[in-house]
């Protein structure tokens, strides 16, 4: 079995451009983490010198390939300027953001996060659903899965295999339903632990929104990972967001994380698009009696408490649930279905917003 001591060891090989004994022992490595039969190493190099590091890059990676047992290798480089990282670390907020420069992803115009403050309220399924509204309204639409830790796209969008890397190590983005699509889940495997630290999250997140063949979209729509740490504060630092939307479900214990998600983004200057209610109420398919399992109208009302849009609710549903294990979203496989239409009133809500114009009034959809 492959250790991060053996990835150690191969890189102990490797002389260290800054003058220490090898690269395994140089303040440019940031983190080694070993995967099943895959190996994840980055380098911290400074930001203007990246280019002039790529050999390095290459030699290492080549040298962490050649150990006996992996199945595959990737050496990624990573920097931090001044006011970045370390410094935003101690003090989150605005000024820590403004530390960073927000670079436009080229050929996308909007990026949306969708987050939550806990998991298991449904963000990833949201997620995809409201990439196929926008979709749905003609819009152009790729998703980027940025849980690093637990990606969910490749099984809630049914795709395998490998992305194909191009001309310069540019990857082309899967595609399901239209979406252009990517994901950490189709570089490791489905079960594998990703322990990162942070470098290695920064520089992964910084890779698929930068080294990725997005070409013409709308919208980037961004699966974020639940909570509020290190990859929540690279998005915002990377990109210009549009916004964020915040999913959670109605009782008190999700709506407190909730709030958390929402004070996060507020602090780093990235607009609350609307809160999404998931699981709002549950109707028995045997007699149709309505059940508020967990409570009805906790994020609405958390919604007019924070002075943001209320996008709508979506009902605990056992087809939303099945189709999305199964790879099959109910926006693309059954579109004029009411769960659907939910989905796509609430799309088209969140681009009014985004657009800056008035938003139009849909109907309230209520499942009978």
């Amino acid at each position: 079995m492959v250790t991060e001591q053996h990835i150690r060891q191969a890189l102990a090989k490797i002389a260290a451009p800054d003058g220490s004994a090898s690269l395994a022992v140089s303040p440019m490595l940031q983190g080694v983490s070993v995967q099943g039969d895959k190996a994840y190493v980055t380098l911290q190099c400074p930001a203007d010198q990246v280019k002039t590091f790529e050999p390095l890059r290459l030699q290492a990676e080549a040298a962490v390939k050649a150990v006996a047992g992996l199945s595959g290798a990737l050496v990624m480089l990573t920097s931090e300027r001044s006011g970045d990282a370390k410094s935003t670390a101690a003090q989150p907020g605005p000024r820590a953001a403004a530390g960073t420069a927000r670079k436009l992803v080229p050929g996308v115009k909007h990026i949306i996060a969708v987050a939550s403050g806990k998991g298991g309220v449904g963000k990833s399924t949201t997620s995809v659903n409201l990439a196929l509204g926008l979709q749905a309204l003609g819009l152009k639409v790729g998703m980027l899965d940025a849980d690093i830790y637990g990606p969910s796209l490749p099984r809630l969008l049914a795709l395998s295999g490998k992305p194909v890397v191009s001309e310069g190590r540019i990857l082309e983005p899967m595609e399901a339903y239209g979406l252009k699509v990517m994901s950490m889940g189709f570089l490791v495997e489905e079960d594998a632990a990703m322990i990162w630290r942070r470098p290695m999250v920064m520089s992964a997140l910084q890779q698929m929104l930068r080294e990725v063949n997005w070409g013409d979209l709308d919208v980037l729509v961004v699966d974020m990972p639940p909570g509020t740490g290190d990859a929540q504060l690279t998005m915002a630092q990377s990109v210009p967001l549009a916004g964020a939307v915040i999913v959670s479900t109605p009782q008190d214990l999700a709506l407190i994380d909730a709030r958390r998600g929402i004070a996060m983004f507020q602090r780093v200057d990235v607009p609350i698009l609307g809160l999404v209610e998931n699981m709002s109420y549950f109707l028995c398919p045997s007699c149709g009696s309505r059940s508020d399992i967990f409570g009805h109208g906790g994020a609405m009302h958390e919604a007019e408490k924070h002075g943001v849009a209320y996008l709508g609710g979506v009902p605990l549903e056992l087809e939303i649930r099945e189709r999305s294990d199964s790879g099959r979203p109910v926006v693309a496989t059954l579109p004029d279905g009411a769960h659907s239409r939910i989905y796509k009133a609430m799309a088209q809500k969140l681009w009014d917003i985004v657009n800056g114009t008035p938003v139009r009034k849909t109907p309230k959809i209520v499942i009978d």
